[in-house]
């Protein structure tokens, strides 16, 4: 039996934590916050997307960096296995659109909870408000951590890190994990927020604050070169832009920032055709031909969208629809078939859902998590130069790698 230390406490972190206390070790976790699960409370809007039920290539190709890394993490603990193994903690699921997977009661306090619990059957000493100040390796092999505060070394034989990202900081991802790599002798990657929501030049962004988009075509363009397309919802903030197929935008876009204009473009009407929507909007202006045109258009777009829409076709607002000529209804035609604006940037780790980038995969063993640096030290989750696409994947990297992990100690 090993005496194993967790330094972290939210998904990776309990999951690990589970699987070394079934192998009959001695866990103990440590926790810089008040409670376990901070972050993982908040996914989903709160309602924990524990994973995604898509087909193994699917998952996949939803990975953005170091895929192959991850073939024995995903196979050795699959999507299928982390359904079940919440569904034998009592916690129930169910699959809804895009596959995502959630628990029935649409609450992340139950996944929590169902995990907690385990924690507790198992034995494992749940140690919170304690924040680890640094780890201590060795002659090459793990040693033990130091609390900060406190001067008396907690000595270990092997060492689970599972600290997070950078991302939602106020969840306790302040890039500990990071430090903890680099004096041991590890290679951080470049680190930037993704799943991120983007911040727009256009003013006019502002005035469409608030308004949810549903069933649109967003497509994003590094000069003129396609590097995204995606069917789905977006909403409007007052810097910019987010929602899922914005958030999903962020990883093809964050490497071109600063370095390509950055064009986005919204098909408001993807289930029409140009000339289909044409004839609709002829048969609308038929209905209202004595109306001014800044007032034909409730039945056509959310009232929020109507005054920069027309603003943008440069078509008279005061003009009655039945003046309108056909080449200014082409102009209306293509600005909802195209409604353009441009990337200024990003937004910070505190609205990133992950971090791009970290330790370098290439110095862990990807059968175990086992650290090529030093002996006994894992590092699983989102502190790994691994992430994915908004669906429940990166959670399923977080499962996957610290199942590894929990079994190898």
């Amino acid at each position: 039996m090993s005496k194993v230390i967790v330094v972290g406490g939210g998904a990776a972190g309990m999951m690990a934590a589970i699987f070394a206390a079934r192998n009959g070790n001695d866990v103990s976790i440590y926790e810089k916050n008040e409670k376990l699960g901070k972050k993982l409370f908040i996914t989903g809007k709160g309602r924990c997307n524990i994973t995604n039920a898509a087909d193994m290539d699917i998952l996949f190709d939803s990975v953005m960096s170091n895929r192959k890394f991850l073939y024995s993490a995903f196979y050795s603990f699959t999507n299928q296995d982390v359904i079940e193994f919440f569904e034998q903690l009592g916690c129930k699921t169910k699959v809804e659109r895009g596959n995502r997977v959630f628990p029935v009661s649409d609450k992340s306090s139950d996944v929590i909870g169902a995990m907690k619990r385990e924690l507790n059957r198992l034995g494992v000493a749940i140690q919170l408000n304690c924040q680890v100040e640094r780890i201590v390796v060795e002659n090459g092999k793990a040693e033990g951590i130091y609390i900060k505060g406190k001067k008396e070394k907690i000595c270990c034989d092997k060492l689970i890190i599972a600290t997070g990202g950078l991302s939602y900081p106020t969840t306790g991802s302040t890039g500990d994990g990071y430090r903890f790599a680099e004096a041991i002798g590890h290679t951080i990657t470049e680190l930037s927020p993704s799943l991120v929501p983007f911040e727009i030049k256009e003013p006019y962004v502002k005035e469409l604050q608030g308004l949810s988009l549903r069933n649109v075509n967003l497509t994003v363009k590094a000069g003129v070169k396609e590097i995204y397309h995606e069917f789905g919802e977006m909403l409007f903030t007052h810097y910019g832009v987010s929602g899922p197929v914005v958030l999903s935008a962020s990883p093809y876009v964050v490497p071109y920032i600063g370095k390509k204009e950055l064009t986005i473009a919204v098909d408001l009407k993807p289930a029409l055709t140009e000339e289909q929507l044409d004839a609709r909007i002829l048969r609308d202006f038929e209905q209202v031909k004595n109306k001014q045109y800044k007032n034909s258009l409730d039945q056509l777009l959310p009232r929020k969208m109507i005054p920069v829409i027309i603003s943008l076709s440069e078509i008279d607002p005061e003009k009655k629809v039945n003046f309108i000529t056909k080449e200014e209804r082409r102009k209306l035609v293509s600005q909802m078939k195209h409604f353009e604006f441009h990337v200024k940037g990003i937004r910070d780790y505190k609205e990133a859902i992950i971090t791009k980038g970290g330790i370098k995969v290439k110095e862990i063993d990807p059968g175990t998590m086992e650290s090529k640096k030093a002996s006994g030290v894992y590092f699983v989750g989102e502190v790994l130069d691994l992430d994915a696409l908004t669906g429940g994947f990166n959670l399923q990297i977080a499962w996957s790698t610290a199942f590894l992990a929990g079994n190898a100690v």
